[in-house]
């Protein structure tokens, strides 16, 4: 199955210019600079000696709620996690058979309906981001299937993550259309999830209505302004926020546009 695609990053590196010296204060001779140094450290020590010849147990009880109510709180654990964090994601796989090194790599979703318990490891993708996203999956999160690379994509049906995270074994197989020589045992670079069937959609949501609501929203302002499908369209693995989500499944129960 394919369902990731490869990115190429490009490194550049930025030439710093010289700091410049702010306009107005001429610079001090290295004597000059010498003397202000010894002279501020004789202040700070004669300053120091005096406050501590004068503090009083009260004093330093100020001084100590003081310094305590400075410093920075530690974070809640039980807090609400940050509004970045996704919790829904988008997942691509091809529903049409395509054969690519004598091999089908067609799954669609109901392929992933008709294995034992429903359920199938999400292995192939090849592309860092996505990688990392699934790594970022927790067991119970829900997620779209999407048919990609077919004659009418778009959002099929409701999975739910029931594995997190492990290493992809594809990566290792010789004969598998995902092998990758310059992954090593000892250290992986691909990894995959365990997805469970949940539903199918009540309708199929096709890509192109889903690219008018994007296009209205983005004018108007709406739920799928920031879509990644459009914005991050080569990935195979997308988050969604639960707003996203949200309104897509409400797309069930409408008209097409």
């Amino acid at each position: 199955r394919r369902r990731g695609c490869s990115v190429i990053a490009t490194r550049f590196i930025t030439v710093m210019p010289p700091k410049k010296r702010a306009r107005g204060r001429p610079a001090k001779s290295q004597k000059e600079e010498s003397a202000a140094k010894i002279a501020k450290k004789d202040q700070g020590e004669e300053g120091s000696s005096r406050e501590a010849a004068e503090e009083t147990p009260a004093s330093r009880t100020r001084k100590q709620e003081a310094q305590n109510s400075g410093k920075q709180k530690p974070k809640d654990a039980s807090a609400p996690p940050d509004q970045d964090l996704h919790c829904y994601w988008l997942m691509k796989s091809e529903p049409e058979s395509r054969i690519e090194k004598g091999i089908d790599v067609k799954f669609g979703i109901e392929d992933l309906k008709a294995l034992p318990k429903q359920t199938d490891c999400w292995d192939g993708v090849r592309n860092y981001q996505a990688r990392n996203f699934m790594k970022d999956m927790k067991v119970g999160q829900q997620a779209f299937f999407y048919h990609s690379n077919c004659k009418e994509p778009g959002i099929a049906g409701v999975m739910k993550i029931v594995k997190e995270a492990y290493v992809d074994h594809t990566q290792f197989d010789k004969k598998d259309v995902h092998y990758d020589p310059s992954s090593k045992q000892d250290n992986p670079k691909w990894y995959m999830v365990d997805v469970q069937f949940d539903r199918m959609t009540k309708r199929f949501i096709s890509l192109a209505e889903l690219k008018k609501y994007h296009q209205q929203h983005r004018t108007k302002g709406g739920a799928l302004k920031d879509m990644a499908l459009f914005t991050r369209a080569r990935l195979s693995v997308q988050p969604l926020t639960q707003e996203e989500f949200d309104f897509v499944l409400s797309l069930e129960d409408k008209e097409p546009i």
